[in-house]
């Protein structure tokens, strides 16, 4: 499994610098590329998670769904007492941009291409109790965490997510018994299949945004990016290694805890005025190194104790 999300890393790495290409010879815009990013996160992921649950139901994946909820849970739960533990909060430093990446992966871009290609529609199934998990975080203690107001509004936004609909519709469709025409199927499927080569395009066009060079000479960005892709990933490797229970709901969080930094974090820094230019610069960083950490979170989870 470690070879095969190695592979992947490497294509979607591929794909990055394609969508960096295409940021700096103009085929995409800055706006562009915000609005592809709307078309991945409104539309694409949601339709890969709704077709995820399109298949034969029993209660064994229903009982490991039920389980990637709380496995998703009481990991957010360690990566905010990690990130707390050692990200300190000192005069001069982004605290809060630093504790946001550190704890939020870009588990919906990077985790649903590389779930799905080591485990196919099971695993993103299994994958979507952690995007609901995540999104009723960030856009609540995430939110908190950027802006330092509580709000109801984003309470309700996490709730109102194309995403959660998603898998709120799955889960009946699949508990119903309830099959898509093959026809329409077939048609929804290739929808699903356009988010690898979008979300990386995406990622790519974001990463041509940032002068690489000024982020990797900022000391602070290694420390963000030792958080999000080893110490917390490693943490839950070894407790998943040491804990057996599921498989294939444990490799799926894994996946997704060991994914680099969420794109959105960018994105609530303009919403509330803080330093986007540095949440786009940790997210650029984390992203390019992932392709070697990854594999490596993998690795290790699969090494025999």
């Amino acid at each position: 499994m470690a070879g095969t999300i190695l592979n992947q890393a490497v294509i979607m790495l591929l794909l990055i610098i394609v969508g960096m290409v295409c940021y700096k010879t103009g085929l995409i815009s800055e706006n562009g590329s915000k609005e592809l990013s709307k078309l991945v996160l409104t539309v694409v992921n949601p339709m890969v998670i709704l077709m995820a649950y399109q298949t034969d139901f029993n209660k064994e994946l229903l009982s490991g769904l039920l389980l990637t909820f709380v496995l998703s849970a009481a990991s957010f739960v360690l990566a905010m007492a990690v990130s707390y533990l050692f990200i300190r909060n000192r005069k001069g430093r982004e605290t809060d941009i630093e504790r946001f990446s550190s704890i939020y992966s870009n588990c919906a871009f990077m985790g649903i291409p590389l779930i799905n290609a080591l485990m196919g529609y099971e695993g993103v199934f299994y994958l979507t109790a952690f995007i609901t998990i995540f999104n009723i975080l960030v856009w609540t203690h995430g939110v908190i965490q950027i802006s330092g107001v509580k709000s109801l509004k984003s309470i309700t936004k996490a709730v109102m997510s194309p995403s959660i609909f998603a898998v709120l519709i799955g889960i009946i469709l699949f508990v119903t018994k309830i099959r898509f025409p093959a026809l329409i199927a077939e048609a929804l499927d290739f929808i699903s299949s356009m988010n690898t080569p979008l979300a990386m395009l995406v990622a790519g066009a974001t990463i041509a945004q940032t002068n690489m060079l000024i982020a990797l000479k900022k000391p602070r960005i290694y420390i963000v990016s030792a958080m999000r892709l080893l110490v917390i990933p490693l943490i839950i490797a070894v407790i998943f290694r040491l804990i057996p229970l599921n498989t294939s709901a444990e490799t799926a969080v894994l996946v997704a805890m060991a994914a680099p930094s969420a794109a959105i974090c960018t994105l609530q820094c303009l919403n509330y005025g803080k330093n986007s230019l540095y949440a786009s610069e940790i997210f650029a960083v984390t992203t390019l190194f992932s392709a070697a950490t990854m594999p490596l979170i993998v690795y290790i989870y699969q090494m025999k104790i």
